[in-house]
């Protein structure tokens, strides 16, 4: 992905991105939210408790007045391979993220702090129709960092849709995930079943389009550009 980037960034107001992140001279904001959640994580698998009291549960933000429950939340997870999923990907897509932020805001500092700010706004965004649409059941619960990830997954696809992504090893462009993810992601959401939290999946994508467009006005030209531009099979 980041090489396909090089080629493909097209944007006017900003000159390429430097994608050689492992040269740079400090740790990655985005490095230290994927430690910081795998050690959260880690330490709450083994104290309920703590995880209770971290996990959403908008029936307790209702009557309790548990608010840090919104931000909390996205720290924590229900088992190895869900803390796994989404670090890996986090890893993966955030880096890139982290380094548009940079340049926008043309400081490495202001930008990795405006980076940490928006996932830390979406992990709150993505679970505002939970906590609307639960806040009064007390059984129910969510966990994790799924809508958040699915922000920066989003807000990178934004500028490099034609990426090719290996999904189940089938191999697709970025534009074509997204698509399959948010009608797949829709419908669940739509159908209200199962134990995942596909409204977070769906508002967290939205929130990373959304605040991609406003930062980045240009990049939505760019968007259909590329795509407009695409040839399977080159």
């Amino acid at each position: 992905m980041k090489e396909a980037f090089a080629g493909q960034y097209s944007l006017k107001a900003k000159a390429s991105l430097d994608l050689e992140i492992n040269k740079m001279e400090q740790i990655s904001a985005n490095l230290l939210i994927v430690l910081a959640t795998v050690g959260i994580s880690l330490y709450a698998f083994n104290n309920y408790s703590f995880l209770e009291n971290w996990l959403m549960h908008p029936y307790a933000v209702e009557r309790r007045k548990e608010y840090h429950r919104f931000i909390t939340s996205g720290f924590v997870h229900a088992d190895y391979m869900h803390l796994f999923f989404n670090m890996y990907t986090l890893y993966s897509f955030g880096e890139f993220m982290e380094q548009v932020f940079i340049q926008r805001f043309d400081d490495p500092k202001i930008g990795s702090v405006a980076y940490v700010l928006f996932y830390v706004i979406a992990i709150v965004v993505s679970d505002l129709p939970t906590f609307v649409k639960h806040r009064k059941d007390s059984g129910y619960r969510s966990l994790g960092a799924s809508g958040a990830v699915s922000a920066v997954i989003f807000g990178t696809i934004l500028f490099i849709p034609t990426a090719q992504l290996a999904i189940f090893f089938i191999p697709m462009p970025a534009f074509i995930f997204a698509i399959l993810y948010l009608a797949y992601t829709y419908y669940e959401m739509r159908r209200g079943n199962g134990y995942i939290n596909h409204s977070a999946h769906w508002w967290g994508a939205i929130f990373g389009i959304i605040m991609m467009v406003l930062l980045y006005p240009e990049v939505l030209p760019s968007f259909i550009s590329q795509i407009l531009n695409w040839r399977p099979f080159n």
